[in-house]
């Protein structure tokens, strides 16, 4: 990880950070954003390559720098959190920057006001962050309680599109809907109390959006190069 800087306003203070960077086709989610993805794309898990533990993450596109959750054209409504925070970062001592971020310059929105204060876009980066703290919580919790059950499985996807090539993503899981299905009721009722039975269920849903992906990007093949 690249150096970090306790952000403050006498070292900062004319620093300026511009909008995020476009979505990649895969990112980490929290337990409070499954909704929101799901509604245009597969939530799925995967793992850590330098810790092998198990995180969430919503796909936007099959390969990386492709966005086929959204027709060409549209505005992606949904802002993973994980984005939203890039180049600021959780420290001991309140919050931290990697300057030389491709997001901060001389232009974009203020960090802080004249009078030393946070200005809009560092107090939304202040609750999209007490929001990430807590959502890892979350998310650290609920696959806790899937590795308990035993309900996660691999999931192979394997797609052909029309200009002929195969693609074949590993390295992805989901929910067994038998294993959840075979659950005895003192464990889905434990599920269920703790929130975790509904983010389950969203996740086997939102496995929908794969094949809407990939027409998507079919359809985008057919029409010729394009940027998402």
């Amino acid at each position: 990880m690249a150096d970090l800087e306790l952000l403050n306003p006498r070292d900062h203070g004319r620093l300026r950070a511009g909008k995020r960077l476009s979505t990649p086709h895969f990112v980490q989610i929290v337990p409070s954003e499954f909704a929101a993805a799901a509604a245009s794309r597969p939530v799925v898990l995967t793992k850590d390559q330098a810790t092998g533990r198990f995180y969430a993450g919503a796909m936007s596109g099959f390969r990386p720098g492709e966005n086929v959750a959204i027709e060409s054209g549209a505005i992606d409504r949904f802002e993973p959190l994980d984005l939203a925070r890039q180049g600021f970062f959780v420290s001991q001592n309140g919050i931290a920057i990697n300057s030389h971020h491709s997001r901060f310059g001389d232009e974009g929105e203020a960090l802080f006001d004249d009078d030393g204060q946070p200005a809009r876009l560092l107090r939304h980066i202040q609750r999209v962050l007490g929001q990430l703290t807590v959502g890892v919580e979350e998310s650290d919790a609920f696959i806790a309680a899937l590795l308990a059950h035993k309900l996660i499985e691999p999931i192979d996807i394997s797609l052909r599109f029309d200009d002929g090539e195969t693609l074949r993503l590993e390295g992805l899981y989901s929910i067994g809907l038998d294993a959840l299905h075979d659950l005895d009721d003192a464990a889905v009722l434990d599920l269920f109390r703790q929130g975790h039975l509904q983010l389950a269920y969203t996740m086997i849903g939102s496995l929908k959006q794969i094949p809407v992906l990939a027409e998507r990007r079919n359809r985008r093949l057919t029409a010729g190069p394009s940027n998402g």
